[in-house]
């Protein structure tokens, strides 16, 4: 990291606003003092004596200190003395004058900034472990904080608005969040914020604004072309020119949602499956009903609303469109309104319609439009478009079959591509695959895991990640998965977890491997299942004691005095030959 700018410096911040006052004070003790020590005075024994200016200028400091020790060496005569008062009288203006001026600047929102910005920066700079930079603090990137929190990772926040990032102070993380108030556009600032720092894992861009993303894009593109950017777009336009940029992931909430839609219309086991696997970890997964073919209402014509007729044309699914501005492009139906009153649902079809999409920009437009369809038709598929996360106590409350969240949405992606990067092509495997297929599975996996939503887990197996397995493979050593994911505290007992991808560095793939499947060194595991499994599982690749038990059933001692003793039992437990002396090694020579 770069050293803090010079206009960043609180020290010649103070300098440049207490120059005028600190010129003031000392050219007003410069004088008093040489004044003092022109004056005459007169000693003990009546002679005309004059103060030395060591003398002068303590007296002048203890002064205007308002000390006052007294009159040094001698009493002072009335010439000295009418100078000493009109000195006070100066340096009570010059005091005035700078205690003022510092209370000003105490006051001033400049210094608080580049105090702040100093704190921010040693903070950063100190930090020794992985973190991700989080620009925006909104309820996207309170729920990432929140999430990564949760893992023990570290993040470091900018924020444009300096009430967010007060409230940062007021979640209760279990670790310090640097966070300071800035454009998360500034290349400079994205430097002070742990962009070019060694331990940066990540980047995650979050903000409200599509032009402030795509400079945090780009200089994360250009300053650390390592570093994984996960930026948010929600237009088309940003989306192709992050893209045509580089930017490895970019996310458009109702564009993801569109292709959710699309993939439940055609697809619906699919989509029941990856819903399950891209949960919230530890929550239940409620089975939803599938998304109906027949006719649809769109409620908002806005930018989730063009996303959600994209999707509808694609399944070949008729539409009707209900807007304030009806377009009339020719190839829809429009009825003018907002939707909220019965006359355009009513206009629309609702009572025959299959289902609708309540997609406007307002929480309680779609509220109300939600409730009025479903008074007109009680089975209709309602997809309920919630714009603000806090208001999900109202959206609870009413039961609709898919409620759209854009920030859960963006949360979800950032943190399985942050997280588990093997999670992005194990979906895009699982999107080519058939219903058939995809059905199974979920009723497999269902079927051994239960409904709630699991842990997802990538392990590589490698020397650092997996020692023990890794070992055991250079030896040439045969290990498959089911040998592996086995309890270890009792072998009989199958792992809680399933292997759902397996990635090879030969760009061989395999999408839910055989329990048969080898594994070799340098595979890639994408796992799902509890916490504790994972865990267990992560202590089986990596403690050689454990994964012998797995492997062999055979506990091997722990630790090197357990070990001698028990190499000193095996040698004494074999018998001696009738002529030989033993090897150091415990077996025998003739």
């Amino acid at each position: 990291m770069e050293p803090l700018a010079r206009h960043h410096s609180v020290f010649f911040l103070i300098m440049r606003r207490m120059r005028t006052p600190l010129i003031m004070l000392i050219t007003i003790m410069a004088i008093s003092v040489l004044g003092l020590t022109l004056v005459p005075g007169v000693d003990d024994d009546g002679k005309v004596t004059y103060l030395s200016f060591f003398h002068a200028l303590y007296f002048m400091s203890y002064t205007a200190t308002t000390i006052g020790f007294g009159e040094v060496p001698y009493s002072f005569s009335d010439q000295q003395r009418l100078w000493v008062t009109i000195s006070i009288y100066m340096s009570v203006i010059g005091w005035a004058y700078t205690l003022g001026s510092v209370f000003n600047l105490l006051s001033d929102r400049s210094l608080r900034q580049a105090i702040s910005m100093q704190r921010f920066v040693r903070a950063v700079r100190r930090l020794r472990e992985p973190f991700y930079l989080v620009a925006g603090y909104g309820e996207t990137g309170r729920l990432i904080c929140q999430a990564l929190d949760r893992k023990g990772v570290r993040a470091v926040v900018l924020e444009i608005d300096d009430n967010k990032v007060g409230e940062i102070d007021l979640h209760s993380y279990a670790l310090d969040v640097p966070a300071i108030c800035a454009d998360a556009g500034n290349p400079e600032t994205l430097k002070y914020a742990g962009l070019t720092h060694p331990h940066c894992a990540g980047v995650v861009a979050l903000t409200n604004d599509d032009q402030t993303n795509l400079a945090l894009a780009i200089s994360a593109r250009l300053l650390a072309p390592k570093v994984p950017a996960v930026c948010r777009a929600e237009h088309r336009a940003t989306s192709a020119n992050m893209a045509s940029f580089g930017t490895r992931h970019i996310i458009n909430p109702f564009e993801r949602f569109s292709e959710t839609l699309a993939l439940a219309l055609h697809a619906p086991n699919a989509s029941q499956l990856m819903g399950w696997l891209t949960g919230l970890s530890g929550t239940r997964f409620e089975r939803r009903r599938d998304p109906p073919r027949g006719h649809w209402i769109i409620c908002g014509h806005g930018r989730f609303g063009r996303w959600m007729v994209d999707a509808m044309d694609a399944e070949a699914v008729p539409v009707t469109i209900i807007d304030i501005e009806p377009k009339g492009d020719g190839v829809h139906r429009w009825v003018q309104g907002d939707g909220t009153g019965k006359d355009a649902l009513t206009e629309a079809g609702v009572t025959t319609a299959s289902g609708i999409v309540c997609g406007t920009s307002s929480d309680v437009d779609n509220l109300s439009i939600a409730v009025t369809a479903r008074e007109l038709n009680p089975g209709l598929f309602v997809i309920l478009r919630q714009n603000h996360y806090d208001n999900r106590a109202l959206f609870d409350a009413f039961e609709s079959d898919i409620t759209v969240v854009p920030s859960r949405i963006i949360a979800h992606e950032c943190l399985a591509i942050l997280s588990t990067p093997l999670l992005a092509p194990f979906l895009a495997e699982v999107r080519t695959r058939d219903e058939d297929w995809c059905g199974a599975h979920l009723e497999r996996l269902t079927t051994r895991l239960g409904w709630t939503v699991p842990e997802i887990r990538s392990e590589r197996i490698n020397l650092s990640r997996a020692p023990a397995l890794y070992r055991r493979l250079m030896r040439g050593e045969t290990v498959t998965l089911s040998m592996l994911l086995r309890w270890p505290v009792d072998r009989s007992v199958a792992l809680h977890c399933e292997v759902l991808f397996l990635d090879r560095d030969d760009d061989d793939h395999l999408l839910m491997p055989a329990a048969n499947t080898p594994i070799r060194a340098g595979d890639e595991l994408l796992l799902a299942g509890t916490a504790a499994a994972l865990n267990d599982f992560r202590l089986i690749v990596g403690n050689e004691h454990t994964l012998n038990y797995v492997l062999t059933g055979e506990d091997l001692p722990g630790g090197w005095i357990w070990e001698r003793l028990a190499r000193s039992k095996a040698r004494a437990s074999l018998p001696a030959p009738a002529n030989g002396r033993p090897k150091s090694n415990g077996s025998y020579l003739p």
